[in-house]
């Protein structure tokens, strides 16, 4: 199986976005799966794309710095208000974070409803539009990545509840933007649980080979299928997974996890 030089132009870029979204959602995600709150980057994703949506309905120029503004806005005031319910309300988080979710998913629906695009709109949120994505439209969310990777590793500890809830919803902003939320909740997720059986030390380097497999797999299925490229990408990522727990099982011991994960 080669690949045509015409798709290699299509894919590289493509696969460039991916790494940039695995770079910061592989560590996240191990740390939201810790947190217990699993679905906390489709709210915020969802909220994020509710307030690109406002933006477009107001007329907002498709690639302008207007819905930048609308998309971290909304996503960070969602963010703060889960922080509060958090606080508030820690044994209900989880319930809370699916009512953002639905809530902004019903709202954006609503504001679509005579829009005769809507529908193409909804569905570029959802799976995203990554086989289309521009090398150098990277640079920029590249640059922005480093620097919450830097924030990530060197100051976490110094974070605490609002930092992380902060940064969280700035990186997925960009991310949703880039790959739809489909690919935002599995490049987060599906690493961190394919990665949690192995012991401490590999975790952050199981989750990136996993996402890595996941996403070059997806991307050659997608080309030589003609398939939707997000949607098989989740599905070659949690193929991944699947590899990865069934190696979790016939490494020996000293590389296993001694213990699941404290929530």
């Amino acid at each position: 199986m080669t690949l045509s030089a015409i798709e290699l132009s299509i894919l590289l870029p493509a696969f460039l976005a991916g790494l940039l979204v695995l770079s910061t959602h592989v560590p996240m995600g191990q740390q939201v799966l810790n947190r217990g709150i699993v679905f906390i980057d489709l709210a915020i994703a969802q909220v994020a794309g509710l307030g690109v949506t406002v933006a477009s309905v107001l007329g907002a120029e498709p690639h302008g710095w207007h819905i930048q503004l609308a998309a971290c806005t909304a996503a960070l005031v969602g963010a703060l208000a889960l922080t509060w319910t958090e606080k508030k309300w820690p044994e209900v988080q989880e319930a809370l974070i699916g009512v953002l979710f639905v809530l902004a998913a019903c709202v954006e629906l609503l504001l679509l409803a005579n829009n005769p695009h809507g529908g193409e709109h909804l569905k570029d949120l959802l799976v995203g539009q990554i086989l289309w994505v521009q090398s150098p439209s990277l640079i920029p969310i590249a640059l922005f990545y480093a620097a919450a990777l830097a924030v990530w590793f060197l100051l976490r500890q110094r974070l605490g509840q609002i930092g992380f809830y902060v940064l969280f919803a700035l990186v997925v902003t960009q991310s949703v933007q880039l790959v739809g939320v489909y690919l935002v909740f599995a490049s987060l997720i599906v690493p961190a649980l394919a990665s949690r059986r192995f012991a401490l030390r590999l975790r952050l380097a199981v989750g990136y080979a996993v996402g890595l497999a996941g996403y070059v797999a997806g991307l050659i299925l997608s080309s030589k299928m003609d398939l939707p490229t997000g949607a098989a990408i989740v599905v070659t990522l949690v193929a991944s997974f699947v590899v990865a727990v069934i190696a979790s099982l016939m490494v020996p011991a000293a590389l296993r996890a001694e213990s699941e994960p404290a929530h």
